[in-house]
């Protein structure tokens, strides 16, 4: 005869296994689909502005925390969730609103984005350049790829949503990253 405390080490021991199976980010949402559309510059992009008109206004730099950049005679000018042209159309209507320049041609380039960090179960983890149409498994293979112990069929995803807030997403290996995610390669219990 199987006694209850019997029956409830068997319930025990079978729950224990189910949600070792479920394996670490099952619980996770999915990592959104990025909707196709222009890259929206942020923090940490580096550009390239050119002032047809006058080659000391043009240079490079870096988009400050702020969302601005720093442009000789104009001073900070906010670029951040500005797509390259619409940044460029901002600057020019700068140079004619303050009558610094009639009718300049400004060009913007991103020269390097804002990074993506790869941790956990690699090799390597730490910073990497973003590259357009990165996948996790190019992040990975940046990082130095799989260590032995790591999970290789899905990883975390944190994402820094339109308000600011960080989010976490289950993510497959051709999932596709933009700049500023951060990968976590879980490790595998068996």
């Amino acid at each position: 005869m199987v006694t209850f405390r019997f029956l409830n080490v068997i319930v025990l021991v079978a729950a224990v296994a189910l949600s070792a199976c479920a394996g670490p980010g099952t619980n996770l949402p999915p990592l959104p689909e990025t909707a196709p559309g222009p890259y929206r510059l942020a923090a940490e992009d580096q550009l390239r502005i050119t002032v047809f008109e006058d080659n000391r206004l043009s240079g490079e730099v870096r988009v400050a925390d702020s969302g601005a950049v720093a442009i000789p005679l104009l001073g900070p000018v906010q670029v951040g969730g500005l797509t390259v042209s619409e940044a460029e159309a901002r600057i020019r209507r700068e140079f004619q609103r303050r009558q610094l320049l009639q009718d300049p041609g400004v060009a913007v380039q991103v020269i390097a984005y804002r990074p993506i960090f790869v941790l956990g179960m690699v090799e390597r983890g730490g910073q990497f350049p973003y590259q357009p149409g990165m996948t996790v498994l190019s992040a990975v293979a940046l990082a130095g790829g799989f260590n032995y112990r790591a999970v290789q069929d899905r990883v975390s995803v944190t994402r820094v949503d339109t308000e600011g807030r960080s989010r976490e997403f289950r993510a497959d290996r051709a999932s596709q990253l933009q700049p500023g995610d951060v990968v976590t390669v879980f490790e595998r219990f068996f």
